[in-house]
């Protein structure tokens, strides 16, 4: 075969889990950055709560896009889910180019029925708080990050 159908996250779908990462942020009392990018690591949606800081404009959306392209939840493990040291993780990171690799905890895969439909990237927060933020906004649309 030749051709396939894909799935793909909609702007709704986008809409709902920035939404959800917004309540879920104003709730724990933190201004996190929210990026949303496309299975292919484009984004869709991006919003910097009020407070939040500029350099998070870059971390949640190579979060996202990280996320989206190795399909697991960023982490210090490199792409086969090795575990990385300091020297390979920022070796990695330069290698795949900016804005593409990150070793920071934060951003989950989105999955629908065993596809990768996109990634969202929370920056603002702990690691644990960021990481929280974001599963349970890619749950509030029926996906898993898993």
């Amino acid at each position: 075969m030749y051709v396939t159908s894909a799935k793909r996250l909609t702007n709704d779908g986008a809409k709902k889990m920035m939404d959800t990462a917004v309540a879920l942020a104003n709730k724990a009392g933190i201004a996190v950055t929210i990026a949303i990018a496309d299975a292919g690591g484009h984004l869709i949606l991006l919003e910097r709560m009020e407070g939040g800081r500029f350099h998070t404009v870059h971390s949640s959306t190579t979060k996202a896009v990280c996320a989206a392209s190795n399909k697991r939840m960023t982490s210090s493990r490199g792409a086969q889910a090795q575990e990385l040291d300091a020297a390979h993780a920022l070796g990695l990171a330069l290698a795949a180019g900016p804005e593409r690799w990150t070793a920071m905890e934060g951003g989950c895969p989105i999955i629908a029925d065993g596809e990768c439909i996109g990634g969202i990237g929370i920056a603002g927060g702990d690691w644990a708080t960021d990481e929280r933020i974001a599963q349970q906004a890619v749950e509030s649309i029926g996906a898993s990050w898993k």
